[in-house]
């Protein structure tokens, strides 16, 4: 690749985050035959290993959940279907912060015309302010009629 075509920012689910579903699939999956004689606890088994084994899988299949330079984005939509999208399609680049009981959400929102994409520190492997922020930077640097004059800025809220 050329030094045009590379990145200028990029971000992934953390490789430990992926090791952890793996083994924690592995140690379900070496549990069921202990439990092969409770047809209801077999099932749950075996429906915790496929979907553990779907999450590791999407985890080796699109690593990088996000990808920025000065032309736009690259997010991963779906299960890991890679988009382009140039920074004249982003509308706001956000950071949605929500407090629930005990726990606190952070999430970054990419907003298009027609979409929302949301990206939390588990998919970045980052503080979501920080990417945001960079984000930022890097639609600010976008060539001229990239269509930045309308984008909003990040803000927690």
């Amino acid at each position: 690749m050329s030094e045009d075509t590379q990145p200028a920012a990029r971000w992934r689910v953390p490789p430990a985050q992926t090791a952890l579903k793996v083994a924690a699939t592995v140690v379900i999956a070496v549990s069921a035959p202990f439990y092969a004689t409770d047809v209801q606890a077999a099932f749950l088994i075996g429906v915790a290993v496929v979907g553990g084994a779907v999450f590791s899988l999407r985890d080796f299949l699109a690593p990088v959940r996000l990808e920025a330079d000065r032309e736009g984005l690259t997010v991963v939509r779906g299960y890991a279907r890679k988009v382009r999208l140039g920074w004249s399609e982003v509308v706001a680049v956000r950071v949605d912060e929500r407090k629930r009981l005990l726990s606190k959400t952070v999430l970054l929102e990419i907003e298009t015309a027609d979409d929302l994409v949301m990206l939390s520190r588990f998919d970045l492997g980052a503080d979501v302010r920080d990417v945001a922020e960079a984000l930022e930077r890097l639609g600010q640097a976008a060539p001229e009629g990239s269509g930045q004059e309308g984008r909003s800025s990040p803000s927690a809220g």
